[in-house]
C-alpha cells in the first residue's frame, strides 16, 4: 500500500467513526427528550383512551360524546347497555319537572269554611327547609286568622322507594318521602368547640338520651330503626362536628311538628280533600331545581316527582309521575329507561348512555343555554363538581352519581375550539375508590376540552 493510499485510508477510517459517533448521539439524544405527538385527536383517539381506562381499573364503561354541529355521535362505547345511573337519575326527574311543573312550587292547598282553614300537602320539600330559605307557606300558615285543620292527602308511595338500603336510614342522604315534609325531614345536631350541642327542630330534644360508655355505629347521634327515639354517643362527637338524621314521618308526627314550628294549634281531621281547593304558591321552581341537581339533593328530588303527581290528581305517587313521564315525554328514547324513583338511590334504576344524550338535547330544548348551565353543577363551582375541572371560566356542566361500585357523570362540555358536547360516561361494576374512577373521567374529558 503506498503513502498515499494509506493516508486515505486512515482519513476514511476517521470519518466513519465520526458519523458512527454522531448517529449513536443522535439516538441516546431521542431516547432522553420527549418528541411531541403528531397524532391528531380525533374519535379513534378518545375512544382508545376510554377502552385503555376501564381495562386499567378492570369496570364496565359505558360512554357517549355528541356533537351538536355535526348531528352525530362522536365516540360510542357499549352507549347501548344498560347501566346504574345513581344520581343522573335527577336530571330524568329535573326534565320531567320542566313538563309537568309550572314556575313555582305549589307549597300547599287549602280551602276556607267559615272559620276553618283546611290545609294538605302537595309533596313541596321546602317547608322550613334548612338549607333552602322559604318563609311564605310558614307565614301564611302561622298569620292565618282562622283555625288550622291539616288534612292527611292520598299518598299512594312508600316512604323508602324500592332497594333503597334500609341500613342506610339514619343517614342525612336518606330521608323518607312524604305529602307535607318539615324540616326536610331531618333533625340538625351542631356543636362547636365542646359547646352543648343544638336540635333543630327542638320538638326532638325530648327523645335524646345519652350513652357515656359506648360508640354508636353511625355517628354521634342514632335513631332507632323503627323509631324515633334517639342515642347521643359523646365519644363520637368531634369538638367541631354537624350531623343530620332522619326521622319517622307520619300523620300524628305531621301535625306536632306543625304546632310546635307554627306556634299555634293544629289539629288533624280525617276527610276527604275539598272540592273548593286552592292552590298557595312558594318558592321559584328554579331555586329548587338548582339545588336538586348542583348538591344533587335526594328529598328534593323525590318530592319533586310527587308534586309532579300532583299535577294528574289527588293522590299522590312518585312512581305514577314516572309512569306519566315516560309514556308521554320519552317515548323516543333509543332505549326504554328502568326508572323507580326520583333520586337515583335504587340501584334498579338503569339507563343507557346514548338515552341519556338524548335527555340531554331534550333539556336543550325547555331551556336556553345560559339558563340551563346556571342550574347544573358546574367544574370548580359550588355543588359535586367543586373540586373538579377547575377553571377561571367553567367548561363542564351536568350531574354526577355515585352509589357503592357506581360513578357517573352526564351533561355538556365546552371545548376550547368553542363547540358544545354532550357526554355520558358511566361506570359500573368496579372495586376500590370512586376517586380513582373520577380521576380518569377527569382526565378523558379535559383532554376532549383541550384538543377536541
Amino acid at each position: 500500500m503506498t503513502r498515499l493510499q494509506t493516508i486515505k485510508y486512515r482519513l476514511g477510517w476517521q470519518l466513519c467513526c465520526c458519523l458512527v459517533m454522531l448517529l449513536l448521539l443522535g439516538c441516546s439524544s431521542s431516547r432522553n427528550t420527549p418528541v411531541a405527538s403528531t397524532e391528531p385527536y380525533e374519535p379513534a383517539v378518545i375512544k382508545r383512551q376510554v377502552l385503555e381506562s376501564e381495562a386499567l381499573h378492570n369496570r364496565f364503561v359505558g360512554f357517549a360524546l355528541y356533537d351538536p354541529e355535526l348531528g352525530q355521535m362522536v365516540v360510542e362505547h357499549n352507549a347501548d347497555k344498560y347501566f346504574v345511573p345513581a344520581s343522573n337519575t335527577k336530571l330524568f326527574t329535573f326534565y320531567a319537572c320542566l313538563k309537568m311543573l309550572s314556575d313555582s312550587i305549589p307549597a300547599l292547598k287549602y280551602a276556607v269554611h267559615g272559620d276553618s282553614l283546611l290545609f294538605w300537602g302537595t309533596g313541596d320539600p321546602t317547608f322550613t327547609h334548612m338549607d333552602v330559605k322559604n318563609s311564605l307557606a310558614y307565614d301564611f300558615l302561622k298569620n292565618r286568622p282562622e283555625k288550622l285543620f291539616y288534612i292527611d292527602a292520598p299518598f299512594a308511595s312508600t316512604p323508602f322507594a324500592t332497594n333503597w338500603g334500609w341500613d342506610d336510614y339514619n343517614y342525612y342522604y336518606q330521608p323518607e318521602r312524604s305529602v307535607f315534609p318539615i324540616h326536610g325531614n331531618i333533625i340538625k345536631f351542631t356543636s362547636k368547640n365542646g359547646s352543648p350541642y343544638t336540635t333543630t327542630p327542638a320538638y326532638f330534644r325530648k327523645s335524646i338520651q345519652v350513652d357515656t360508655l359506648q360508640e354508636g355505629q353511625g355517628g354521634a347521634f342514632v335513631r332507632g330503626w323503627r323509631t324515633n327515639d334517639l342515642t347521643y354517643y359523646p365519644k363520637n362527637a368531634a369538638k367541631i362536628y354537624s350531623q343530620e338524621v332522619p326521622f319517622i314521618i307520619s300523620p300524628e308526627m305531621t301535625v306536632q311538628l306543625l304546632a310546635d314550628t307554627l306556634k299555634r294549634p293544629v289539629t288533624r281531621v280525617k276527610r276527604s280533600v275539598p272540592q273548593d281547593a286552592q292552590t298557595f304558591y312558594g318558592l321559584p321552581a328554579d331555586t329548587v331545581y338548582k339545588r336538586m341537581l348542583q348538591v344533587s339533593d335526594n328529598l328534593l328530588a323525590e318530592q319533586l316527582m310527587v308534586l309532579c303527581s300532583g299535577t294528574l290528581s289527588d293522590t299522590l305517587s312518585v312512581e305514577k309521575a314516572i309512569r306519566y313521564t315516560v309514556n308521554n315525554y320519552l317515548t323516543d328514547l333509543p332505549d326504554k329507561p328502568v326508572w323507580v324513583d326520583g333520586s337515583g338511590l335504587s340501584s334498579m334504576n338503569m339507563f343507557t348512555p346514548r338515552s341519556i344524550i338524548v335527555l340531554l338535547q331534550k333539556l336543550q330544548q325547555e331551556r336556553p343555554q345560559a339558563e340551563l348551565f346556571k342550574l347544573l353543577a358546574a367544574g370548580g363551582r359550588p355543588g359535586t363538581f367543586r373540586s373538579i375541572y377547575q377553571a377561571d371560566v367553567p367548561f363542564v356542566f351536568g350531574k354526577s352519581g355515585t352509589l357503592s361500585h357506581v360513578h357517573n357523570q352526564s351533561g355538556y362540555i365546552i371545548t376550547k375550539s368553542g363547540k358544545v358536547l354532550l357526554y355520558s360516561f358511566m361506570n359500573n361494576n368496579f372495586r376500590g375508590s370512586s376517586a380513582e374512577i373520577r380521576n380518569e373521567m377527569v382526565r378523558i374529558m379535559t383532554e376532549v376540552h383541550e384538543k377536541y
